[in-house]
Parts: structure tokens; C-alpha cells; sequence
């Protein structure tokens, strides 16, 4: 018998990669010799020595680890080691961070005995199967070796399920993935899913038990990673109508997908789904049609925005829109429009990434074509190009902290909507124009990222004071349980607040029930002379269930009492 380890160190613990569980199918199915394969998860948070210990007491002939830009670094020193410490056993390593430099990982790792270049499922079976049986290792499956390089391996084969029972007994409370379909029907030149070959679908009647499958194991979500979900477009509505009208309980369905191929019908069928039933990602990058143009990225502009449009409008469905930064030909004056662009679309979040040039991919190979200085260690992100500078890149990156905190996290939604109104000022300059006053934030409190708002936007032109700290007031009670307002955030009147309370208690539907947690506050900037005004949320298990899809909020109840 030969003992085979296959690890797999996800970005976050939240994600259930399919990676290794594919691969220990593709034994199971495709392997002829006497092959006793595991799976070792883990994050990249974990102490190397714990992960290293773990691994270790596996005792494996092979160990493979599954290779990609987030865990890169730590595979190779976690391979050294167990080269080190156990030099008979064989490593090798697969994904798409060494499918497309195996020669290069080979020569300059000495530890790293194989390279699985593309799919993985029947190579590591056959190259298993030649170790165990001590014959020869086949060649046209992408299984490299020094002296022997060869292409990435595309399956001709719908491959076998990757959910087992150790899948489940592994998923914990994790969003599970689902693939349909493999390959990407585009050729953009930042990535490397249109070099997998034409898109290949999965058995419709495999797809279908599976989605009821996991719907009925998984905690709330489950994510296809299907690198263009409506691709097909007949097969995409097929499989959301099946979504839409077969599963019961309360899960939502996260999807990749181009939106300007979107068509009326398909439009139809995600807004009259449940409320918050799907999720959908769309990766726009850019609205410079010459930067479009120039990666190979075919959209139509004006579609794509009125359809956008047309799913957030109807609030039914979670989205989420991409941007790039370091594209060709977008300089700061392009990328800010694009910005400004995204931003009126409604989206629940807008991402801004920021590119990465991929072992593989065309804007990594052409040099010429596509000029720009970037890190030569993971993720290979974009320092500079000849439109942007790295200063501007510095700022964009601050900008992107600005999003992710004010906008994504969904926690100062009412905030960020007054400022844009009052202030008169462009989403691009509200956001650039705070992350650069405030630098990077990473590990400040809440608190304390509070008071820097409120300081910041409350002397900007056109922002009234007090209607500002109300507004932070209400945001802090819809999304935070804790109840209390944090410094910048008090106005200490201990006697109005007895009376508020007073009003409250008087009525019996405003009574709060027994062993609910109630945080009030008075919102000033609506007070008159004859009331003061309001406003509580109630923190019980009876309200748990919050409104709302992507960012939900705890409901508030304003009030008005003399």
C-alpha cells in the first residue's frame, strides 16, 4: 500500500476548496494499485510548525500539496522541511501557481520531485499508480519530472464527484464550492481560465443532485466557481430555475458571471427568485473600452451598466462588481471614472483589486505588449505601469482601505449616502480623499475608526455636524449588538434619555420584552422645538434574523416624545 497526503492550505478558513477532494476522487476512480490517500486542510493563519506536525504524523510515501498565489511561499518551506526531515518521501505539487513554470519550480527546488501541470484528477492517479507499482510514468497527463516538461493536462473526461463523506465530515459550518463546468469561453490577458481549453459542462442530472446535496448540508451559502456562469446562456436559466424553485431552505447561491451578456429572460428569472437566493459577481475591471480592448476583454459598456442596474434596482439579489488597478491605459483620471461609474450602479459591494501578473497568463509572457514593474514574489502585484505611477498606487491602495471599511463592510451605509449628497463631492474623492488623510488602518479598533470618520467628514464643506453624527448613530445601532456608542459618537444627557425610556415603558408595544438587550439615543439633528426625537434597536434571538441580504442590519425604531 502506498500512503498519500494531500494538503490543501486555504486563503481563510471559511473557504472549503474543492481542490483536494477532486483529487482524492480522481484516485478513487482512476487508480489500479493498493493507494491509501488523505487530506490534511488549513489556512494560512496556522503556525507553520503546528501545520509541519500535522503533516508529518501522516507518515506518507507522497505528500502533494495544492499550489496557488496565497500559499506558495509556505508550501515550498513546509516541502523543504519534510524533504529534510524525511528524505525518501516524494513531494509534488500541483495548481495553477506551478502549471505553467513547472521547468522553472523543478530546477530551482530541489526538494520538489513532481509537478502536476493542469487538472489533477487522473494525473496524480497514474502517477501513483507507476510510484506503487514501480513502472514507468506515462506521459500526455501533465506530469513533470526534470528533463521531462510537459503541457497543461485538459481532461477529455467529466471527472467523478469530489463530495465523499470526508468531504462533509470536513465541511464544518464552511461555504462549500460547486463547479458545473470547466474552462472560460474569453482570453483575457490578465488570467489564466481561457488557456484550460474550450468550456466543458457537467452531466445536468449530476449538477442538480449536487446542488440539492449541498443545499441540504451547507450552513447558508454555496458558491459556484464556474469561471462564467452564463456562459451558456440556456444552461444557466435551467440551472437557476432549479435553484430558484427546488430548494426549500434558506441558502443563497453565489455565481460568477458577465453581465452584459445577460438577457431579459435571465434577468427575469434571478429577480423573482426568493429574496436573497442569489448572489452574483460581476467582474467588470474597467469602463475604458481601450483598456477592455487591449486585454482581450470583450463587454459591452452601456449593456453591462443597464443591466447592473436593472438586479439592483429590484434590491432582490446581492451583487458585486470588480475593478481592476494596473490596467493598460487606465491612468488615474480613467480609473477614477470607472470608479465613479461602478459606484452609481447600486452594487452592494464594489471591489477594487489590484492585478496580478500570473505564471501563464499573456500580460506576464508579453512584456512588450504589456509594460510594468511588479513584485517578483506572490501574488506578483502591480507596482507601477506607464500610466500610473507608484505613488498613484499607493493612493489607490488607500483608497481600496477607504471602501473596504466605509462601503463593503456595510457598516456606515447611511453615512456614506449622506456625505455623497451633501458634500457635493465625487464617490472617487470621498473615499481617495479620506484613505489618504487616514493611512492604513489595518487593526484599528472600530472605535477608533469611528472617531476618524466623524472627525474627518464633519469638517468637509456641506456636511452638517450634528445630522453627520446622527446618521453614524443609527448606522452603530443597525449593525453593532454591543448597543454602546463609542466616544466621538456620546452626548451625555443622562434626564432625556429617563424620559425617552419613560415614553417607551408607558406603551406596552414599546416596551422592550423580557431579556432583550435596547440601545437609545437621541437623534438632535431631527429634534424640534416641541419633540425630541429617537431612535432604539432591540438586540434579541427574536431578532437575529436581520433585514436585508448583504450588509443586514438590525432594524431601528425612531420616536418622538416631549
Amino acid at each position: 500500500m502506498l500512503d498519500f497526503t494531500i494538503c490543501s492550505i486555504n486563503a481563510k478558513y471559511t473557504h472549503a476548496s474543492l481542490a483536494p477532494w477532486c483529487i482524492l476522487s480522481g484516485i478513487r476512480e482512476y487508480s489500479l494499485e493498493d493507494i491509501n490517500a488523505r487530506v490534511v486542510e488549513s489556512t494560512i493563519n496556522e503556525s507553520e510548525d503546528k501545520l509541519f506536525e500535522r503533516i508529518a504524523a501522516e507518515h506518507a510515501d507522497v505528500i502533494g500539496f495544492c499550489t496557488y498565489i496565497w500559499n506558495v511561499t509556505l508550501v515550498k518551506r513546509l516541502a523543504k522541511r519534510m524533504k529534510s526531515a524525511f528524505p525518501d518521501i516524494i513531494v509534488l505539487l500541483g495548481g495553477p501557481e506551478v502549471s505553467y513554470n513547472a521547468e522553472d519550480v523543478l530546477m530551482e527546488n530541489h526538494y520538489v520531485d513532481y509537478v502536476i501541470s493542469g487538472e489533477g484528477e487522473k494525473s496524480t492517479a497514474l502517477l501513483l499508480d507507476a510510484i506503487a507499482g514501480g513502472y514507468e510514468v506515462p506521459t500526455g497527463y501533465g506530469i513533470c519530472s526534470r528533463g521531462r516538461e510537459e503541457e497543461p493536462y485538459v481532461s477529455c473526461e467529466e471527472t467523478p464527484s469530489p463530495y465523499c463523506d470526508e468531504f462533509f465530515a470536513a465541511l464544518g459550518n464552511r461555504i462549500p464550492y460547486i463547479e458545473t463546468s470547466r474552462g472560460c469561453p474569453y482570453s483575457c490577458a490578465f488570467c489564466l481560465s481561457g488557456r484550460c481549453g474550450g468550456v466543458r459542462y457537467f452531466d445536468m442530472e449530476r449538477v442538480k443532485r449536487e446542488i440539492i446535496l449541498l443545499a441540504e448540508k451547507s450552513v447558508s451559502t454555496v458558491k459556484f466557481i464556474d469561471r462564467t456562469f452564463n456562459a451558456n446562456k440556456k444552461r444557466s436559466k435551467e440551472i437557476l430555475c432549479f435553484v430558484s424553485e427546488n430548494i426549500k431552505r434558506d441558502v443563497c447561491f453565489h455565481f460568477e458571471i458577465a453581465g452584459d451578456i445577460l438577457d431579459n429572460e435571465t434577468i427575469e428569472i434571478i429577480n423573482s427568485a426568493p429574496k436573497g437566493r442569489f448572489q452574483l459577481e460581476i467582474g467588470m475591471q474597467s469602463f475604458n473600452e481601450r483598456t477592455l480592448e487591449y486585454i482581450n476583454r470583450k463587454t459591452d459598456c452601456e449593456k453591462l451598466k443597464q443591466n447592473i442596474l436593472r438586479l439592483t434596482e429590484k434590491k432582490n439579489v446581492h451583487v458585486h462588481i470588480d475593478l481592476i488597478a494596473g490596467l493598460p491605459y487606465e491612468d488615474m483620471e480613467s480609473f477614477k471614472k470607472s470608479f465613479n461609474t461602478a459606484f452609481s450602479l447600486g452594487a452592494d459591494m464594489l471591489q477594487m483589486g489590484f492585478l496580478k501578473l500570473l505564471h501563464g497568463a499573456d500580460m506576464r509572457e508579453d512584456k512588450e505588449k504589456y509594460p510594468c514593474e511588479f513584485s517578483a514574489e506572490p501574488p506578483y502585484e502591480v507596482l507601477s505601469t506607464p500610466w500610473l505611477t507608484r505613488e498613484e498606487m499607493q493612493t489607490l491602495h488607500l483608497t481600496e482601505d477607504a471602501l473596504d471599511r466605509l462601503c463593503n463592510s456595510g457598516r456606515f451605509r447611511r453615512t456614506i449616502l449622506y456625505i455623497l449628497g451633501s458634500s457635493g463631492r465625487s464617490p472617487f474623492d470621498i473615499f481617495s480623499g479620506f484613505g489618504t488623510s487616514a493611512g492604513r488602518t489595518d487593526g484599528m479598533s472600530l472605535d477608533d475608526y469611528t472617531a476618524l470618520v466623524y472627525n474627518y467628514f464633519s469638517d468637509m464643506s456641506g456636511v452638517d455636524k450634528n445630522v453627520l453624527r446622527d446618521k453614524m448613530v443609527c448606522d452603530r445601532f443597525a449593525t453593532n449588538s454591543f448597543g454602546a456608542l463609542p466616544a466621538a459618537l456620546k452626548i451625555k444627557e443622562p434626564l432625556l434619555i429617563k424620559k425617552a425610556k419613560a415614553y417607551l415603558y408607558a406603551d406596552e408595544k414599546t416596551r422592550p420584552k423580557k431579556n432583550t438587550k435596547r440601545s437609545i439615543a437621541i437623534l438632535y439633528s431631527e429634534c424640534t422645538d416641541e419633540k425630541y426625537c429617537g431612535v432604539y434597536a432591540d438586540y434579541s434571538d427574536e431578532d437575529k434574523n436581520r433585514h436585508g441580504i448583504s450588509a443586514p442590519e438590525y432594524e431601528l425604531h425612531k420616536f418622538y416624545f416631549t
